[in-house]
C-alpha cells in the first residue's frame, strides 16, 4: 500500500529545493520579531545578529518537532513553526516597561517558559473545540488566514523600509510585478520538479534582476561570521514576572487558536483532515517548542500559515520536506553566514512570491466554503459576518485603539476575531434552538418564503 503523500519521502534534490522555498517563504517572518525587539532594547549590531540567528535555530527545532514528532507531540503535518508575530507588541511593551534594559530579554524569556508549560498542559483540552470546525468555519477561516496574510506581501512590494521616502516607489513595486509575472509564467509554461518550485526560482531570478537597480544588498554575506552557536540563556537566566506572564499568556490562547485553524486548513489541503488527536499533538509541539525557545535565546513559537500557502500551490505534501527546511532553518542558527544568503533577497522580491503564496491559502479556503453549503441562508450569514470581523485589522487598523492593550493582543488578530465570531455564529444560527429551517432562506437578504407568500 502506497503511502500518504503527507508521509512520502521524496527524491534528495527535490527534498532539499522544496525544504528552500518553505525557508524563504517564511525566513522575513521569523527574523522580524527579533530584529524589532532586539532595537526596542537597544542592542548592538552583533547581538541583534545573535538574537536572529537563535530565532532561527529554534525555529528550526520547533519545526522538527512538529513534522517529524515523538510520543503524542507533533501533529506531523507539512508544517513550519517560527517567532510568533502576536507576541511582538506585548513584548516590545515589557521592554518598555523595564527599566535596565538589560534584563528585558531575561523578563521575556521567563514569561515564555511559564506560557509554553502551560500551553502544553492545556493542549488536550484545547484540542477538543475541533467538534466547533464544521466546513463553514474552517473555510472561514482558512480564506481569512489568506486575505489576512495578503497585507505583508503587499508591505513587502513597497520596500524594505516603511520610513524610506523611496517606499512604495515604483522600482519596488515593478520589482514585485516581475516576480509575480516570473513565478506565474513558471507555473504556467512549465511541468514536473520546475513548476513544483516555481517560487523558489522566481525568488533566485528576481533577485538578479533587482541588482542592476541597486536593490540587491550582498553586505549581509561579507558581515556575518561562518560559525556561531546559540549559546544557552546568553543574555542572562531567566526572569519571571507577573505582568509579562500574564501578558504572554494571552499571546499564548491567541497563537493556541491561529495553530488550530491552521491545522485544519492544512489538513484539508493535504487531504488528511486534521483530528482531535492530531490538533492535540500539534499544540504539544508548539507549547513545548516554545517552552524550550528561550533556553537558546529564542521566543514563542506558532505554525506559520504562509507555509500553508506553499503547500496549497505546489502540491508538495510531504511533511519531510518541510522537517528538511527545518534543518536548513538550525544550519543558519549555527552558520550565519547561510542566514544571511537568504536574507539577500530584496523585499519587493518577496512580496511578488508572497501574492501567489498568500492568495492561494484564500483560494483554498473558498474551496472549503463551496462545500460548506452555502444554499442556507444561515450558513452565508456565517461566512459574511465573520469575514467582516476578521478583516477589521486589516482595513481599519486603528478600530481598537480604546481598548486596553492586553485586549488588543485578541482584537488585532484578525483570523482570531474571525475564528471566534465563526464558532459562536455557528453555534446560534446551526446549533442552538429550533427555529425556521435552515434551507427556507438562500441568501440573508431574500424574503422567506412565508414572507413572500403573504405578499
Amino acid at each position: 500500500m502506497a503511502a500518504h503523500p503527507v508521509d512520502e519521502k521524496l527524491p534528495a534534490l527535490k527534498m532539499a529545493t522544496s525544504g528552500l522555498q518553505h525557508v524563504a517563504a517564511m525566513y522575513a517572518g521569523v527574523v522580524a520579531p527579533p530584529l524589532i525587539v532586539g532595537a526596542a532594547i537597544g542592542l548592538s549590531a552583533t547581538d541583534l545578529t545573535f538574537l536572529t540567528g537563535a530565532c532561527l535555530f529554534t525555529a528550526g527545532l520547533a519545526t522538527f518537532l512538529q513534522t517529524l514528532g515523538f510520543w503524542k507531540i507533533g501533529a506531523r503535518l507539512p508544517f513550519v513553526n517560527g517567532v510568533t508575530f502576536a507576541g511582538v507588541a506585548p513584548m516590545t511593551a515589557i521592554v518598555a516597561s523595564t527599566e535596565d534594559k538589560s534584563d528585558a530579554l531575561p523578563v521575556i524569556f521567563g514569561a515564555v517558559i511559564v506560557a509554553g508549560l502551560l500551553g502544553f498542559l492545556a493542549a488536550p483540552f484545547f484540542s477538543k473545540a475541533i467538534r466547533f470546525f464544521p466546513p463553514v468555519v474552517t473555510g472561514s477561516v482558512i480564506t481569512l488566514i489568506g486575505v489576512s496574510l495578503l497585507p505583508v506581501a503587499f508591505g513587502w512590494a513597497q520596500g524594505p523600509d516603511p520610513r524610506a521616502e523611496d517606499y512604495g516607489s515604483t522600482t519596488y513595486l515593478t520589482l514585485a510585478g516581475l516576480t509575480l509575472l516570473i513565478v506565474l509564467l513558471l507555473r504556467r509554461f512549465t511541468r514536473g520538479f520546475v513548476k513544483q518550485i516555481a517560487v523558489l526560482l522566481g525568488l533566485i531570478i528576481g533577485t538578479l534582476v533587482a541588482i542592476p537597480f541597486g536593490v540587491t544588498d550582498f553586505s549581509p554575506v561579507g558581515e556575518a561570521g561562518i560559525v556561531g552557536f546559540p549559546t544557552p540563556f546568553h543574555f542572562g537566566a531567566p526572569q519571571f514576572q507577573p505582568a509579562a506572564i500574564l501578558s504572554l499568556c494571552v499571546v499564548m490562547v491567541v497563537s493556541m487558536t491561529e495553530s488550530t485553524a491552521d491545522m485544519l486548513a492544512l489538513g484539508e489541503i493535504v487531504e488528511r483532515p486534521a483530528d482531535e488527536r492530531t490538533i492535540a499533538a500539534g499544540l504539544r509541539a508548539d507549547t513545548l517548542g516554545s517552552a524550550l525557545s528561550p533556553l537558546f535565546n529564542g521566543f514563542m513559537c506558532s505554525a506559520f500559515a504562509q507555509n500553508i500557502g506553499l503547500v496549497a500551490m505546489t502540491r508538495i505534501r510531504s511533511r519531510y520536506v518541510v522537517a528538511t527546511g527545518g534543518g536548513f532553518l538550525v544550519l543558519m542558527g549555527l552558520c550565519p553566514m547561510a542566514a544571511s544568503l537568504i536574507a539577500v533577497v530584496p523585499r519587493p522580491v518577496l512580496g511578488g512570491a508572497g501574492v501567489v503564496l498568500f492568495g492561494s491559502v484564500a483560494a483554498s479556503g473558498i474551496q472549503t466554503l463551496v462545500r460548506a453549503g452555502l444554499d442556507r441562508d444561515n450558513n452565508v450569514l456565517i461566512v459574511a459576518v465573520s469575514l467582516a470581523v476578521g478583516i477589521i485589522p486589516i482595513t481599519a487598523p486603528e478600530f481598537y485603539h480604546a481598548f486596553p492593550e492586553t485586549a488588543k493582543i485578541v482584537l488585532d488578530s484578525g483570523i482570531s476575531t474571525g475564528c471566534v465570531t465563526a464558532v459562536v455564529l455557528n453555534l446560534l444560527f446551526n446549533h442552538l434552538g429550533k427555529g425556521r429551517e435552515a434551507h427556507d432562506v438562500t441568501h440573508p437578504m431574500e424574503a422567506g418564503e412565508e414572507i413572500a407568500a403573504a405578499h
